[in-house]
């Protein structure tokens, strides 16, 4: 009888000592090379204890074996001792952020007073000149231009329009280029500005729409657009999309048509 309770009383201890083993990178690691889904190796390393090299060499590593960039950010914040908890399937710092932004990106509060994620779109740029079939519009040699396909965004909304921008650490809001977009039948293009390569006197900023930002938490930022800007359609475009070192080049723009 008294063996019989020592291996029940192992039987229910184990699974806790094994919980409370640290992790670092290699295990982490395991853990993804043995098949484990990405919401189960987020909620081990956010549950478990962890001494991890977040180095950048260490960083590398992780993302040439395989770790997503939400199980590398999940380490970063666990090795950084902030308290993370698992929302959208990403790890955040606990009640720093609204519900529904749970992730870098661009959301639109929609009729419910609910953030809602705004979905990106594919955007070709093009430095003018280079493809004369896409020079339209006024689009002249020199100057960046994005072109994004179909003539409408699948979103929809109508003033006023509260956007927020959750951003990767060390970014600027003001990095973020808010564009008034240029319909076509099945298209959209807007001139851009990469860097301060070109200048506004060639017509770089021509599409460029000022906007003021209120900052909601750290790296969160609302933008509001009113119906002084007029109904049509508008883009956000993060940093880091445009690679001035390709004549063409493909990133990514939060779109949204605003119908009234």
């Amino acid at each position: 009888m008294r063996r019989l309770l020592v291996i029940v009383s192992l039987v229910l201890i184990f699974p806790a000592l094994i919980a409370q083993q640290a992790l670092n990178n290699d295990g982490v690691l395991k853990l993804i090379k043995a098949g484990l889904s990405e919401d189960l190796v987020l909620s081990t390393i956010n549950g478990s204890p962890g001494h991890y090299d977040t180095s950048a060499d260490g960083l590398i590593a992780l993302k040439s074996a395989g770790a997503t960039d939400k199980e590398i950010s999940a380490i970063v914040l666990k090795a950084s001792g902030v308290a993370a908890v698992a929302v959208g399937n990403e790890p955040r710092a606990a009640s720093a952020l609204p519900a529904g932004i749970d992730s870098i990106g661009a959301y639109y509060k929609d009729k419910t007073g609910s953030w809602t994620s705004l979905p990106p779109e594919i955007v070709n740029f093009k430095t003018g000149g280079f493809l004369k079939s896409l020079a339209t519009d006024g689009i002249v040699k020199g100057d960046v231009n994005g072109h994004i396909v179909g003539a409408h965004s699948k979103t929809s909304l109508t003033f006023p329009v509260t956007l927020a921008v959750y951003m990767p650490e060390g970014t600027d809001i003001m990095e973020y280029q808010l564009l008034r977009l240029r319909g076509h039948d099945d298209n959209r293009e807007f001139r851009s500005v990469t860097g301060g390569v070109f200048h506004a006197s060639g017509g770089a900023k021509r599409d460029l729409v000022d906007y003021k930002a209120e900052k909601m938490a750290p790296r969160l930022f609302k933008i509001v657009l009113d119906s002084a800007l007029g109904k049509g359609e508008y883009g956000l475009v993060p940093p880091g999309s445009y690679s001035s070192s390709n004549m063409a080049s493909g990133g990514k723009v939060y779109t949204i048509s605003v119908i009234e």
